[in-house]
């Protein structure tokens, strides 16, 4: 009786796949005196054990979905607070007026915040893959409350003349800002791709973080305007920007504490065990070096293969009782640790070395390069279209009105191409997505990358043709097109990144291919302002100030952005044939 119910015990805690309840029935005794309720007593005890083992498994299903949902609301919370920075055009010019900072001082300080923003991305990316969402989350919290804190202190003691704090705080308080703006998205956004990158719903689960980070300048600047304005008279309505630093210090502070908690990727076990499988299959896992090492580790702890080195065995004595060595349990965690660093590290090698990643990241540097440069100077070139004597643009054409619009239709076009890929686009059957497409009609993301990328090149054709130089109130038009076409590459780009390398190393790979839009605003900003100042009329005393109306001053650099969203598409295209020809179902 205590053999068999140690192996009924042992049956319990393994799966529950199949059972087959004769091998498991001790065969009749034919000695005199043998109970005859016995095999029944067994048969009932096992069946209560089969059916504990199933409600215990259901639990911890509820249990991670649970986690999981729990999860993705907190990603959703820390994008919703992370773009604030975003909303720099709302105190900026405040920096002139109320601290006496020169225009290339405020722009030191949003620069700044770009570099602290970008740069370290990788990194975050890669400390993200390898330990957790969660600390990167804190960590976010608390620069977070440094940087806007120490802003709020640099705005409240005035300018240099008043005895207040030089603009090199304010700089370092930004750089703070940023670094913290790369953690808590970066951070989200892996979560939500480790949990649902395997799912259907893959698109919408990324998407929405991604239209959530896109709005969360919108709705900060207008609790700033609209809530923390100042009440004296000679500023009444303006942004009161002490207090609105203070507001994001405990605010940002208080969404990485939360996701420091709920930030959860639930089994990575299991994204790390189908990775290896399939490097096993493919004969990768055997010809490293440290696959070859770990099996002459100790044979004894039957280490070489990836289910025997990561499934508990628990073997029935004559007692009836089987456990695990501490020191074998050690052992395996090291190992585990190990394993994960080579899988991941050999996950950063495959992407660095895949031709078509080169082509996605050229592509991408191409589109948003322009895009950012366009939102960046929607102030000057609006202005350009309304030349003296005219008084200007309205308030349903301001530059306000239309990062609005660039917002709200880049977050549509996030939202819309998330659901819509996750709906048409071919399924993949593996955890690095070799395999055959779904049955029934599909349409790959290739095909909504590249038709949003033609709407991007259509706003900037209409805005280079002249057309809306004399007729401005068609400007609209231009930065809904553009909105709509930058917000889709910023959704559908990570998205293709998990479908053709897998989300077991997202966070690194992603994070080397999003540094390229910093490098893009960079380059694009300064052609547009070359050909500004080339075709600017001096006006002013001494030409001090140079003004530039007409089409001269942005159509040579508005063409040059089609072009090279064209270029982009040919080289998305030369990606898709690649990834094709490998049976990835992109």
């Amino acid at each position: 009786m205590r053999g068999m119910s140690s192996r009924s015990s042992s049956l319990s805690i393994n799966r529950i796949d199949k059972l087959d309840f004769d091998d498991n029935r001790r065969p009749p005794s034919t000695t005199e005196g043998s109970d005859p309720g016995g095999l029944l007593r067994d048969d009932e005890s096992l069946l209560s054990n089969v059916v504990d083992g199933v409600i215990e498994r259901d639990r911890r299903k509820l249990r991670r979905q649970v986690v999981k949902y729990v999860s993705f609301g907190s990603a959703i919370l820390s994008c919703l607070g992370a773009g604030s920075i975003t909303a720099y055009s709302l105190y900026g010019p405040l920096f002139q007026s109320r601290l006496q900072f020169t225009q290339v001082q405020v722009n030191a300080v949003s620069t700044a915040a770009e570099l602290g923003m970008y740069l370290p991305v990788p990194i975050i990316g890669y400390l993200c893959d390898r330990f957790s969402p969660r600390p990167l989350s804190l960590f976010a919290g608390m620069i977070f409350g440094f940087g806007y804190f120490l802003a709020a202190l640099a705005y409240h003691h005035g300018s240099v003349k008043e005895g207040g704090f030089p603009p090199a705080v304010m700089v370092v308080s930004f750089v703070g800002v940023g670094i913290g703006t790369s953690c808590m998205y970066l951070s989200a956004l892996t979560t939500c791709a480790k949990n649902f990158g395997r799912g259907k719903h893959k698109g919408l689960a990324m998407a929405m973080p991604i239209a959530a980070f896109g709005l969360s300048g919108m709705w900060q600047s207008q609790v700033g305007s609209r809530l923390l304005y100042d009440r004296s008279p000679e500023r009444y309505g303006e942004v009161d920007v002490y207090r609105y630093f203070i507001f994001l210090a405990i605010l940002l502070f208080l969404v990485g504490l939360i996701g420091a908690f709920a930030l959860v990727v639930v089994n990575e076990e299991e994204l790390i065990d189908e990775a290896v499988s399939e490097l096993e299959r493919s004969g990768l896992l055997e010809e490293s070096p440290f696959f070859q090492r770990s099996v002459l580790h100790d044979s004894s702890n039957g280490y070489g293969t990836i289910d025997s080195s990561r499934t508990i065995s628990i073997s029935a004595d004559s007692d009836g009782a089987g456990a695990e060595p501490a020191i074998s349990k050690s052992r395996r965690h090291s190992d585990d640790v190990r394993l994960k660093a080579w899988l991941l590290n050999n996950e950063t090698r495959v992407f660095l070395r895949d031709n078509t990643m080169w082509f996605l990241a050229a592509g991408f540097f191409l589109v948003t390069g322009p895009g950012e440069a366009f939102i960046n100077n929607l102030g000057t070139i609006i202005n350009t279209l309304y030349p003296p004597p005219s008084s200007g643009p309205s308030s349903s054409n301001s530059p306000a009105t239309h990062v609005s619009i660039v917002a709200l239709t880049s977050t549509l076009a996030r939202l819309v191409t998330g659901t819509l890929t996750d709906l048409l686009a071919p399924v993949a059957t593996s955890s690095h997505n070799f395999g055959r497409p779904s049955k029934g009609f599909t349409c790959s993301r290739l095909v909504f990358l590249l038709a949003s990328t033609l709407l991007f090149s259509l706003g900037q054709i209409l805005l280079a043709s002249g057309r809306i130089q004399s007729q401005p109130y068609l400007f609209p038009l231009v930065s809904a097109l553009v909105g709509l076409g930058y917000g889709a590459v910023f959704s559908l780009t990570p998205i293709i990144v998990s479908v053709v390398w897998g989300v077991q190393n997202f966070g690194t790979n992603w994070g080397i291919v999003v540094i390229v839009p910093a490098a893009g605003a960079a380059v694009w900003g300064a052609i547009y302002a070359a050909v500004y100042d080339a075709a600017a009329d001096d006006v002013g005393e001494g030409g001090a100030e140079k003004l530039c109306y007409g089409v001269s001053c942005y159509a040579p650099t508005f063409w040059g952005m089609a072009v090279c969203s064209w270029i982009a598409i040919a080289l998305w295209t030369i990606a898709w044939r690649g990834w094709r020809r490998r049976g990835i179902p992109v």
